[in-house]
């Protein structure tokens, strides 16, 4: 491991400093809190402050969903061309000002700019993607049993949405769900996380210019989450809750949404299973598991937290595994040579060293890293001679440790990679197309790469089984988790 990090590196001017918005978002003005009160937002990488934003209450919010309300009714009736043509608008923006707004994502998320870079491409193609689908929002005319009527069903958008994001993809994440929602004719109240607001209000800047009217999109900033989270989810005036983040927060949201029967989407915790078998390319399969695994230094919900390899390939595929990890570099995301930057918070440094120390206490050897550095920097770690009772095993790490269990048959480690009271993702190695038609039907996830680390696309629909969530992001069928249907029934005719 190159023990050198840096992470006082000049950070690169933004060409337009508007994007950097320092107030939240409400009916198209740019507002302090009712309060007055702000927090601070800390580049991970320095703990240095990057700015300031409003610490909005309950008051702050209920403005926001009245102003998301009022405007509703305009916004929804307008023309799936209209919506279509802003939605392109803002695509248009969001590419022609990229690497600003991947400075901003990688000042307060501290990813490397290039990954930074490549999480705004993929966020603007949701804002494409859905600019397309809100064209395509077909209804029915369904065969009547009876003469002289005709059965018609429509689709319609379901009101007004709260979207509550985390920190691990500022951007991406709010556009998954955005694209989504603008496109069925919802209007939106978004809460970013605390720790990265900047990415969400800058989107709202280019929004502004892409000429969206006055309240169909608010953005309200603050580190309250219980009371803002409470009003969003009981406020009736609210129809839809689209949420990321921990399983348990998911459950207290759809609890508390029930006070209302809003319509909810839950994308919560993973567990990945990888599986690398014995016939795989070993070779592909380590780089598949780097890119699944050490993406955003494992701060993914799909990322493999559970890695099998099956007893054969099990050295070979360790010595590879720690080679390549070996030849990573933590650092500053501005730094060019970093390839892996900060962990979001110390919490999070806290939990990957208390995984680590509960693994090697049970047996689990350091292959390499395993290392805590000043700040938010951990060294990507790989381990080996995992074992059930260890707590990786049950719990999501998200962070960048790479932990391999040794198999031997299909059967056992289908049994294992189950084992789970979450199915968010799964991955698997095989060149046995008979053997991935199997496993891939087996697994109980909601998504499944098979001989590929990376399975994320616009195209595709994202989501989970089991407590991973419900509801699907992305594909043609992430706009109807914003429509309700209606059926019209027309007689005499």
């Amino acid at each position: 491991m190159n023990k050198s990090f840096a992470t006082q590196v000049e950070v690169p001017k933004l060409k337009d400093s508007l994007l950097l918005r320092q107030n939240a978002f409400i009916n198209g003005e740019w507002v302090k809190a009712k309060s007055g009160n702000t927090y601070s937002v800390l580049d991970p990488a320095t703990n240095k402050e990057i700015g300031k934003v409003p610490e909005m209450n309950v008051e702050d919010t209920k403005e926001a969903i009245k102003a998301a309300k009022e405007s509703f009714n305009n916004w929804a009736n307008q023309t799936a061309k209209y919506r279509h043509d802003l939605l392109q608008k803002w695509y248009t923006l969001i590419i022609d000002n990229q690497q600003d707004l991947a400075i901003i994502l990688t000042l307060e998320n501290g990813k490397p700019i290039n990954e930074a870079l490549g999480e705004i491409k993929y966020g603007a193609s949701f804002i494409e993607w859905f600019a397309e689908e809100a064209r395509r929002v077909y209804g029915d005319v369904i065969p009547s049993p009876i003469k002289n009527s005709k059965i018609i069903v429509q689709k319609q958008p379901v009101g007004v949405a709260g979207i509550i994001t985390p920190w691990n993809f500022p951007n991406a994440m709010i556009t998954r769900k955005l694209g989504a929602a603008l496109a069925a004719g919802c209007t939106v109240v978004i809460k970013p996380s605390h720790d990265t607001p900047f990415s969400a209000l800058a989107l709202a800047e280019l929004a502004v210019r892409a000429g969206f009217p006055k309240g169909v999109i608010n953005v309200i900033t603050t580190e309250q989450h219980a009371e803002v989270g409470l009003e969003l989810t009981t406020n009736p005036d609210v129809k839809k809750i689209s949420f990321t983040g921990s399983t348990n927060v998911g459950k207290l949201l759809m609890q508390q949404s029930s006070s209302t029967l809003k319509k909810i989407s839950l994308e919560l915790g993973g567990n990945a299973p990888f599986i690398a078998f014995d016939d795989a390319n070993v070779e592909a399969a380590v780089e598949g598991l780097i890119a699944s695994k050490f993406r955003a230094s494992g701060q993914t919900c799909v990322c493999a937290n559970r890695i099998y390899v099956q007893s054969s390939i099990y050295a070979e595929f360790a010595s590879l595994l720690a080679d390549k990890v070996s030849g990573f570099k933590v650092g500053s995301g501005f730094d060019p040579q970093t390839t892996h930057g900060p962990l979001i918070n110390s919490k999070a440094v806290d939990k990957v060293t208390r995984h680590i120390e509960d693994a090697v206490a049970k047996g689990a050897e350091i292959l390499v890293g395993g290392v805590r550095r000043d700040g938010n920097f951990f060294d990507p770690t790989v381990l080996t001679g995992m074992s059930a009772d260890m707590i990786i095993t049950n719990e999501e790490t998200f962070g960048p440790v790479a932990a391999l269990y040794k198999f031997d048959k299909d059967e056992e480690v289908i049994k294992l990679a189950n084992n789970s009271h979450v199915g968010l993702a799964g991955y698997f190695y095989s060149r046995d197309v008979g053997r991935c038609w199997k496993v891939a039907d087996a697994l109980e996830v909601g998504m499944v790469g098979v001989n590929t680390g990376i399975i994320s696309t616009c195209e595709a629909p994202f989501g989970g089984v089991k407590e991973s969530g419900f509801g699907r992001e992305g594909s043609k069928h992430g706009i109807d988790e914003f429509l309700n249907l209606k059926y019209i029934s027309f007689g005499g005719l």
